[in-house]
């Protein structure tokens, strides 16, 4: 994936991603209930690697596993690449926390861009106070042995209700995430920021007494000013 187009998405809301998608039939993209746990760190684009948990079962969710290098939650953090997300399919399970602080700690010393769940983390004010960018669903104390079994990595996962494949991108903001297929990443980087151009605009236009109406969405007279104010802006 080029660089530029990561800066580029990075750039551009959730909100406004979500709607190049469904211009292009993609609806079912955001993650549901993966929440900012700082909303002041919240900000990434990067593309996915996958962690898959499955329901745990006694003679496997041992606590014995923890100490295996091979065991996929712990090998996750030490081979993850840097600048990549870990996305990790914790089955929408809310009562344990799929990472806690030392192993958070460690993957933001390695340089990765985001931690994204649909499960909780543990120690969840520790967690926060760091500066990786870390999107779940709140935060529970006990381990996540508790209730699953880590099976899998760079596999194809479900989070939040969302197909997620290796190499995805993700992009996050304060509204949460949003799963861009790589394929189309470059065309709808460039089409959003064409997106959040014309909407600066129209918000313009309404703070300046305008009706919504011809105005958002923009009529034919709409597009006419707007594209003489756009000449303006890239000429300056």
């Amino acid at each position: 994936m080029k660089p530029e187009v990561l800066k580029q998405l990075g750039g551009i809301s959730t909100a406004t991603l979500t709607m190049q998608l469904l211009k292009r039939g993609l609806r079912n993209c955001f993650i549901v209930g993966a929440r900012p746990l700082n909303p002041s760190t919240c900000h990434f684009a990067a593309q996915a690697y996958t962690l898959r948990f499955i329901p745990m079962r006694e003679d496997l969710s041992r606590v014995e596993v923890l100490g295996d290098p091979e065991y996929p939650p712990r090998k996750a953090v030490e081979d993850i690449p840097p600048g990549q997300a870990m996305v990790i399919d914790a089955r929408g399970e809310t009562g344990a926390g799929v990472i806690g602080d030392i192993l958070a700690a460690r993957l933001q010393e390695r340089g990765i861009a985001a931690i994204v769940s649909d499960g909780p983390v543990r120690d969840g004010v520790a967690v926060a106070a760091g500066s990786l960018p870390v999107f779940c669903a709140g935060s529970a104390a006990p381990a996540s042995l508790n209730v699953h079994f880590g099976a899998d990595l760079q596999c194809p996962i479900a989070c939040g209700g969302v197909a997620i494949m290796p190499g995805d991108i993700l992009v996050g903001d304060s509204d949460g995430v949003v799963v861009v297929p790589q394929a189309m990443a470059e065309e709808i980087a460039n089409d959003g920021a064409e997106q959040e151009r014309l909407e600066e605009f129209l918000k313009k236009r309404v703070e300046a007494g305008h009706p919504t109406i011809g105005t958002y969405p923009p009529n034919a007279e709409t597009l006419r000013a707007y594209e003489d104010w756009k000449a303006t802006i890239l000429v300056s």
